[in-house]
């Protein structure tokens, strides 16, 4: 079958390592089922591969991908959730578990004609909903979604600040803030990214800037370079939901205003099965597509994965398996 795979391990090259070549389909174990996938979508978790990071020389050759959306075996119309884990484990969380993992770390990722995931990590694919759409759906939309409701508490009137307009995590986050009906303020060094976040609903404003008011909920992806900005932008009370640090993950920070203030620092990773299917729920219910950089054909991974390294692109980059 047709797959986009980590041939080897570079962290200063990670597209010298990329393939788009054939691989043998995925084995079945019991409980586990096949999806023709349609469509995928990448993320910066498949560069973090072809750098080492979470996946390991000796898992080579390994198919890259978390998202997927397709047609499973008993011919269903469904999205694929990427946590390998077990809800029993953590506490009826399966992204508690300690041995989780996702699709591309030890069993083969969705950037490929065929993915096999345990037949509990199959949801529905909403009716109407378009295969670009459902595929941008289980990593980064669904990580906003868990900062924002399970870990950032996020209610109707609340304010909420996105560091780092642009990425696909940030870009959902603002959609799905305004959705849930909070003010939504959000940041980058580049202005065009500004104008396209305001176009989404949020106000613009250059990374580090003073915000009109303090927030209850910072959408914290950048790290290092704007945690403090975040700290200083959350009201007394106010949680700082962190789940990436692109910028680097040693920051600095003030403990006496986190006390003072009786703040949260938060870390939350990707989301559970049954959180997913909320977000498809809630995206279908209020007619929420996603913001899409670019749509690919197989074929041209090679460049989009060009376009996700360079850093340009504005919301998620899809590619549509049909061609």
């Amino acid at each position: 079958m047709r797959a986009v795979y980590a041939e080897s391990i570079n962290e200063d090259d990670p597209l010298a390592g990329l393939v788009i070549g054939e691989r043998p389909e995925p084995e079945v174990p019991e409980g586990w089922t096949t999806v023709r996938v349609r469509a995928s979508a990448l993320n910066h978790h498949d560069l973090w591969s072809l750098k080492g990071v979470g996946l390991s020389a000796d898992k080579l050759p390994m198919i890259l991908g978390n998202d997927a959306a397709g047609v499973d075996a008993d011919g269903n119309e469904v999205v694929v959730h990427a946590v390998i884990g077990d809800p029993a484990a953590g506490g009826g969380d399966e992204t508690l578990d300690p041995r989780r993992t996702l699709l591309s770390e030890l069993h083969p990722g969705t950037l490929a004609d065929l993915v096999a995931v345990p037949r509990r990590n199959l949801v529905p694919k909403p009716e109407g909903m378009s295969w670009t759409d459902a595929a941008c759906v289980p990593t980064a939309w669904l990580t906003a979604y868990r900062m924002l409701t399970t870990r950032g508490r996020v209610r109707e009137g609340d304010s909420v600040l996105v560091q780092g307009a642009g990425g696909g995590v940030a870009t959902a986050a603002i959609v799905l803030g305004r959705a849930l009906g909070a003010r939504v303020y959000a940041t980058s060094r580049d202005a065009a990214k500004r104008e396209q976040a305001a176009a989404l609903g949020a106000s613009g404003l250059a990374t580090g800037d003073r915000l009109p008011e303090r927030v209850d909920v910072v959408i914290e992806t950048v790290g290092a370079a704007t945690l403090d900005h975040s700290i200083k932008s959350t009201k007394p009370g106010g949680r700082i939901v962190v789940s990436g640090s692109t910028s680097g993950h040693l920051a600095t920070v003030d403990l006496r205003r986190v006390f003072f203030l009786q703040q949260e620092i938060v870390g939350s990773t990707m989301g559970t099965r049954d959180e997913l299917a909320a977000l498809l729920e809630l995206m279908a219910t209020k007619k929420i597509t996603p913001v899409v950089a670019g749509v690919y054909g197989f074929s041209q991974a090679r460049a989009a994965f060009e376009e996700l390294a360079a850093g340009r692109a504005f919301g998620k980059i899809v590619l549509d398996h049909s061609r």
